[in-house]
């Protein structure tokens, strides 16, 4: 892989992880149409989520941290027979619901193969239907009424259907961040709790799925390339840039902007999968 190449991967992950365009998506497309596809592309699609998942722990350290220093207690509170969930602050609460929202994804990791697949696959088909299922949910998403719901008051319910939302975004082309954010404006949260909810609970998330990739990685002797350090570096550099953006664009209800990018670009991408079907 070229320096060149490496880079400009990590500027789309930096960017389209934390904007509600799929990250996923844009990288797939980008190794579609440059022919950077299969196990070596998702290993270093991987390591470009290590480091966006950097740049959330620099964004967000102070949450972060009270969240695992709360964890911490709660465990020691478990094994005194001292853990009630009547008697809960706002931090237990949010670290209890981060934790449900990403047992969902449990069960779709079962089919991790599946959805790789429209990753590794010929056509681009899939993430063209995906896109226009983004665009869909943002738009919705956009007319909800500002909620006030902040991170001591998610419920249940709520962690669980914004889980459910993060287990679609396993499709490439349907944005993790925008399907988190949607999810939690439906259910009534402030919009700064929605973007603070949608990309700390995606540490879990992308954590589990990147240590997945370099397990096989290492399991097929598959070569490690300075390039990918590289990568590392520029896609946390760039994705704390966008996580300042987004912390813009929720304050100015901008999201509809991405709505319509991802409706266009999934139409494109559906119109040039079928001339490819059909020029093949």
């Amino acid at each position: 892989m070229s320096v060149i190449s490496a880079i400009f991967q990590a500027i789309i992950q930096g960017l389209t992880e934390f904007l509600p365009v799929s990250s996923s998506g844009h990288l797939s497309l980008y190794q579609h149409f440059t022919g950077n596809s299969g196990e070596g592309a998702l290993l270093f699609s991987a390591i470009l989520h290590l480091g966006t998942l950097f740049a959330v722990f620099i964004a967000f350290w102070d949450t972060i941290w009270d969240l695992i220093c709360e964890f911490v207690r709660m465990v020691k509170d478990i094994f005194k027979r001292q853990f009630t969930f009547k008697e809960m602050n706002a931090d237990r609460r949010a670290v209890l619901m981060v934790i449900l929202s990403t047992a969902v994804l449990i069960p779709f990791y079962i089919f991790k193969d599946f959805f790789e697949g429209f990753a590794e696959d010929s056509t681009i088909f899939a993430e063209g239907v995906c896109f226009l299922y983004t665009a869909a949910i943002l738009l919705l998403a956009d007319k909800c009424s500002k909620g006030k719901k902040m991170l001591g008051d998610i419920t249940v319910k709520d962690s669980i259907f914004v889980g459910f939302f993060q287990s679609i975004a396993l499709l490439p082309g349907v944005s993790r961040s925008g399907s988190t954010i949607s999810a939690g404006l439906f259910s009534g949260f402030a919009r700064e709790t929605a973007v603070k909810y949608s990309f700390i609970l995606g540490i879990p998330a992308i954590l589990g799925g990147c240590l997945v990739e370099v397990k096989d990685a290492v399991q097929t002797d598959m070569s490690f390339s300075w390039t990918y350090i590289l990568g590392f570096v520029v896609a946390a550099i760039v994705g704390i840039c966008a996580i300042k953006m987004v912390n813009w664009l929720v304050k100015t209800d901008k999201f509809k902007i991405f709505a319509y990018y991802t409706g266009v670009l999934g139409a494109v991408v559906i119109i040039v999968s079928i001339f490819e079907k059909i020029a093949s």
